[in-house]
């Protein structure tokens, strides 16, 4: 989708690496500067987020590694920075500088806190991003600390995608103007942006600013259950057919204690009993009751079960080692893409095309 685009990334952690990394899936062709010295210290080795990329190291601080980033943003069509606002600019490679080399380039931003604010120079990591936008309030019961939630809820969703969005967007405006923009994507933004499905639930009374009491963090029918081998059950049968199809299934449909499904008053209560009847049985015991039903109940699986089930092997979402495939897909085509290079390996290669 994206063959033909350059990309070049100044190597980061989490969200701006992700999405090169998407980029990269969709065709683009992606430059990764790597940093002098050891590898990314949360990833490893080689790192999965550098999947399709091609990589140079570059020390930023020698004169003549500064001139070869320059000339690979000079024929970007996007560049994309993970770093704290302002360390870019002292490096002569900030937008104004960049862009008056090359007016189409797309010049995508990824912090925690944004460009600017009293915030933007201090440290932070996701959960600091998801519990300054709202976003974390909702994550666990009433008179329990808030859970962590996985990195991918800040780091991906309100960070990583709303960068490739605004990149995408950036390169349909340059297509067309033949100007680029700059896209300052923070999780923060990102994060309370992803809450405006929750806050469409205000005006019907169904989204409440007390824990546990709203339509979709309270009821008994929005909760993970545990069973007696120690694994666990989601359940979320918010539509009144799927509530009656899982009662049915449970062999509850005439038990009064579940008729009311939308009472806040006996979702205690109800969870209550719920959880007993989930935790007499184990996991596979559950999955067979609901298998192939609309009572939308799913397990709770862990990632190298997700990779052998049924569905998600038919569709090939998981490669080998726990390697997730591209997505979204086109055509119903899951892309290939290669793995990810060692740190420097098209150092040479990428210099010479360059003609330094």
């Amino acid at each position: 989708m994206l063959q033909g685009t350059r990309v070049v990334e100044f190597e980061g952690l989490g969200p701006a690496p992700f999405a090169a990394m998407m980029l990269a899936e969709l065709g683009a062709e992606v430059v990764v500067i790597h940093r002098p010295g050891a590898a990314n210290p949360v990833a490893g080795g080689r790192n999965l987020l550098d999947r399709g990329k091609r990589s140079i190291v570059l020390d930023l601080k020698d004169g003549a590694d500064l001139a070869v980033a320059r000339a690979l943003a000079a024929r970007a069509d996007v560049l994309i920075e993970g770093l704290r606002p302002g360390v870019m600019e002292r490096l002569g490679l900030g937008p104004q500088d960049m862009r008056a080399a090359n007016p189409r380039l797309v010049y995508g931003r990824m912090t925690g806190w944004g460009q600017d604010g009293p915030r933007k120079h201090q440290a932070g990591h996701d959960l600091n991003y998801l519990a300054t936008s709202g976003a974390l309030w909702y994550a666990g019961a009433p008179g329990t600390p808030p859970v962590t939630p996985p990195t991918l809820l800040g780091d991906v969703g309100g960070g990583a995608l709303y960068l490739v969005a605004g990149v995408l967007a950036g390169l349909i405006r340059a297509a067309r103007t033949g100007e680029g923009t700059v896209v300052d994507a923070a999780i923060v933004d990102g994060s309370a942006h992803m809450m405006a499905l929750l806050m469409s639930m205000r005006p019907s009374g169904n989204l409440s600013m007390a824990r546990g009491q709203s339509l979709l963090d309270g009821p008994h029918w929005s909760r993970v259950y545990g069973c007696a081998c120690g694994g666990w059950l989601s359940v979320q049968c918010l539509e009144p057919q799927f509530y009656a199809a899982f009662l049915g299934l449970l062999g509850l449909a005439d038990d009064p204690r579940f008729a009311a499904q939308n009472d806040p008053a006996q979702w205690p209560a109800q969870t209550e009993a719920l959880a007993a009847i989930f935790a007499a049985r184990p996991r596979a015991h559950w999955e067979a009751v609901f298998a192939g039903s609309d009572a939308c109940v799913a397990p709770v699986l862990r990632p190298d079960e997700a990779a052998a089930d049924p569905h998600m092997v038919v569709r090939g979402v998981w490669g080998a080692g726990l390697v997730p495939a591209p997505a979204p897909r086109f055509d119903g085509v899951v892309r290939e893409v290669s793995a990810s290079p060692e740190r420097g390996a098209d150092g040479a290669a990428i210099r010479a095309e360059l003609g330094l």
